[in-house]
């Protein structure tokens, strides 16, 4: 066990996060890490619920990783701000606010499966955000167990060029070690230890490690220019020659250095702490931060202070924000500026996150990742910064959510309660988005997907002891005219003994591309200009209200073309209820159509697997799908109604075993049934009805 507590200046941290597909090892390898650093002294096993990092109790219950959990450690010398995250795809919005304020990541794939539908989004999440990966192909052990397949299955899926730097001993069941290709050594571990035992190669391995030497040095040699001169000179790369050059392909992403082991049987966690510390970043390798306005912010506590908060979380102990230090230095009570709320803030206490456990700091330096204590204002993506020196850093992005649930707290004394305990939840998770529909009336909760909403209100259950009814959103229909009506003459007549109501109207309805629409073709004088007015007027008090179900009505255009008055009975009044009813009684006379709110759904599979992805969805309204490509994967576009659209994402996943993604906006109408049939119409409802139910440009994923 090689560890230390030598001072952590900037070149010797890391701040690294695990990443994968859900069941790939990753928090059992996070387990093993913190076992073979020292920092436990027992190791966590998710299937008994004892680990570290996945401390809430709905990831012990299920058995997977919901929230990101930061843990340090050191190695070697070296300090590790460690970053456990998610590998469901319903919480792809932890990692990616994760990813924006880590220098390195250790990508885990499982050697049976290869890449998955998850270590791909999570591959192309670490992209954008141009982090530098190793790969670690962990469950040697089992049975069906490849690392060539594996390997294979990264460079056609996630187009890097592997480097592998191990060769195993064994296989499946038998798997006892690898061999270290850099160093010509293999490394064998006993059950139940955590230090290799080294030695020579094994004569069996090592025709086979040489020829897999011979590999590694020809492909870094040709991504590498001092390795390239040097294999021409000498026909082989000196160790130090090969380390440097896999380190600055991986800082490059020309190359990503592969890795294995087993991490549930303690094998190959001490060489991946090695490759962690020889081979990705520390924050003096990143460029430079820079505000939206272009302003660098050097790495260096001697800097002005600039901090980014990725993370809040209301814990008994207080209100913890995490955040990522890029320049400067910070001490407790110090006073700091959140640019996006524009007001100062006082730093109460700093302190160093082991999950769910903490250790108090007197201070922060630039490279650190820590919790602090006090702040009232900020939240995921806030600026913080010294208050002399104000800056603006981009904050992480957040994908719009895209399924809905309608929550209720049982009890009617509850709602105040359900309110805040549902605002805190979205303070804390910026994906879920709760809202009030404005014609249901109703409380909606959107996320990313149906797991993502299940764990948010069971979190409200649980913390908050309330009682919730939750359900399904209604659908917002319309109703329009497929075909329309002449002539339809009604008459409003009302005698009580006084003053009377005396209107008559004659109207013809017809379809229309716009909303509503009202002309008056009178002629002669026969209804006055005053009176007019209010007839549209009546005619849009009807518009609440169609025959169909009693939805909104849209898409029509009525003609006022005669009507009649009485020298003393004749009012506003009367017209405008002449209107009202007069439209509801040419309405019935119509030929209506029923209209649904229609998702435009982009659904993105593997190339293999776009006949399945394209099937289901056509089996639903209005799914005519086309074809389209990005990159590898083949894309199928198309609408398909907003009431049907809840379960699609389940719909696909049957067909499709890979990684399946379904976004779009609901901006349009598609008909449905209706009283008389006629065309489907396209009405200019405005999209804010829609979005409550599959919000705009949102991402529904699939496990």
């Amino acid at each position: 066990m090689r560890t230390t507590t030598n001072p952590n200046p900037l070149a010797v941290v890391r701040n690294l996060g695990i990443l994968a597909h859900v069941d790939a090892g990753k928090t059992t390898v996070t387990e093993r890490i913190l076992f073979a650093t020292g920092t436990t002294h027992k190791r966590g096993e998710v299937h008994d619920g004892t680990t570290v990092t996945d401390f809430d109790p709905q990831e012990r219950d299920r058995g997977i990783t919901i929230f990101a959990a930061a843990v340090s450690c050191a190695w070697d010398g070296h300090r590790l701000n460690l970053i456990d995250t998610p590998g469901h795809v319903d919480f792809a919005d932890e990692v990616e606010r994760s990813l924006r304020v880590l220098d390195g990541a250790v990508a885990v794939f499982d050697a049976v499966a290869g890449v998955e539908p998850q270590s791909e989004s999570v591959w192309r999440q670490a992209d954008r955000h141009g982090v530098p990966r190793i790969a670690f192909v962990n469950k040697l052990d089992r049975a069906g167990a490849d690392l060539d397949a594996a390997v294979e299955s990264i460079r056609r899926r996630l187009h890097p060029a592997p480097l592998v730097v191990q060769l195993p001993i064994g296989s499946e069941d038998g798997f006892t070690g690898v061999v270290d290709l850099l160093r010509m050594r293999a490394l064998t571990w006993a059950d139940d230890t955590t230090a290799a035992d080294e030695g020579p190669v094994p004569d069996g391995l090592r025709e086979e490690a040489l020829r897999r030497r011979r590999l590694l040095e020809e492909a870094v040699a040709e991504r590498h220019p001092a390795a390239l001169e040097e294999f021409c000179d000498r026909e082989t790369l000196s160790t130090g020659t090969l380390t440097a050059a896999l380190r600055d392909l991986t800082h490059s992403g020309d190359g990503v250095v592969v890795l294995c082991g087993s991490a549930y049987r303690n094998r190959g966690i001490e060489p991946l702490l090695d490759a962690v510390v020889a081979y990705l970043p520390s924050p003096l390798d990143v460029p430079a931060v820079r505000g939206e306005n272009g302003e660098e912010r050097p790495c260096d506590p001697a800097a002005p202070f600039a901090a980014l908060a990725f993370k809040v979380n209301a814990t008994p102990t207080g209100r913890l924000t995490y955040v990522r230090v890029y320049s400067g230095t910070i001490e407790k009570g110090a006073t700091v500026w959140d640019a996006g709320a524009r007001r100062t803030e006082r730093i109460g206490r700093i302190l160093r996150v082991q999950a769910d456990r903490h250790a108090q700091l007197e201070r922060a330096v630039a490279g650190d990742i820590v919790a602090v204590v006090g702040l009232k204002s900020a939240r995921a993506g806030s600026t913080l910064c010294a208050p002399d020196a104000p800056l603006v850093l981009e904050p992480p992005s957040v994908a719009d959510p895209v399924v809905s649930v309608a929550v209720e707290a049982e009890r009617s004394v509850d709602t105040d309660r359900l309110a805040s305990a549902l605002a805190r939840l979205a303070e804390e998770d910026p994906s879920l988005v709760v809202r009030t529909d404005a014609e249901t009336g109703q409380t909606l909760l959107s996320g990313m997907g149906e797991l993502h909403l299940e764990v948010a209100v069971e979190k409200v259950r649980r913390e908050h002891g309330l009682a919730l009814n939750v359900g399904r959103p209604r659908v917002s229909y319309r109703e329009t005219v497929g075909r329309g009506v002449s002539g339809l003459a009604f008459r409003h007549v009302k005698q009580d003994g006084g003053a009377g109501q005396f209107a008559q109207v004659v109207l013809d309805v017809e379809p229309s591309e716009e909303g509503f629409e009202f002309r008056s073709a009178v002629v002669g004088g026969r209804v006055p200009q005053e009176y007019v007015r209010a007839v549209e007027a009546g005619c849009r008090d009807a518009l609440a209200e169609g025959p169909l179900g009693g939805h909104p009505v849209t898409g029509l255009r009525v003609t006022l073309t005669d009507g009649s008055t009485h020298v003393k009975d004749s009012s506003d009044l009367a017209f405008r209820t002449a209107g009202r009813f007069g439209l509801r009684e040419a309405l019935r006379a119509c030929a209506m159509v029923l209209l649904e709110p229609v998702v435009e759904v982009t659904v993105t599979v593997p190339e293999d697997a776009v006949g399945g992805g394209a099937r289901r969805p056509r089996r639903t309204p209005r799914a005519g799908l086309g074809l389209g490509h990005a990159r590898r994967l083949g894309g199928r576009h198309g609408d398909r109604a907003a009431g049907r659209t809840l379960r699609l994402c389940d719909e696909v996943a049957q067909s499709n075993p890979g990684p399946r993604h379904l976004h779009g906006p609901a901006d349009r109408v598609c008909a449905g049934s209706g009283r008389g049939g006629g065309p489907a119409v396209a009405s200019g409802w405005p999209s804010r009805t829609g979005e409550g139910h599959i919000s705009q440009r949102g991402l529904l994923s699939s496990p």
